[in-house]
């Protein structure tokens, strides 16, 4: 098989294209649902605490940032840096908003 300059032949740079798109569709979606779920708990933090359900948010809240870090260390493993930026931002998010639960209702 003929070499390209850079050393590597066609067929590598075709199975790393394949993964870096692959990558990316995985991460996008993963991105996606995180970005829906944490909005849903936002949106329904309110309702859930007049209704004493505050133990119920910070399980969902807890669930999320361990779902978020788990596909965080994945992006950073794959060396996806754009994703690790974005999931660390849902986490700093979701980390304020446990915050500000807790302080409303030890």
């Amino acid at each position: 098989m003929a070499r390209n300059p850079h050393g590597t032949n066609g067929a590598m740079s075709a199975d790393r294209t394949d993964e870096a798109r692959d990558n990316f569709a995985h991460f996008s979606s993963e991105y996606a649902q995180a970005l829906h779920a944490l909005k849903a708990i936002e949106d329904q933090s309110s309702t859930l605490l007049l209704l004493g359900g505050s133990d119920d948010l910070r399980v969902f809240i807890d669930q999320f940032i361990e779902m978020a870090a788990t596909v965080r260390a994945a992006a950073k493993e794959r060396d996806e840096p754009h994703f690790v930026e974005w999931f660390d931002e849902l986490l700093q998010k979701a980390e304020a908003l446990r915050t500000e639960i807790v302080r409303q209702n030890p």
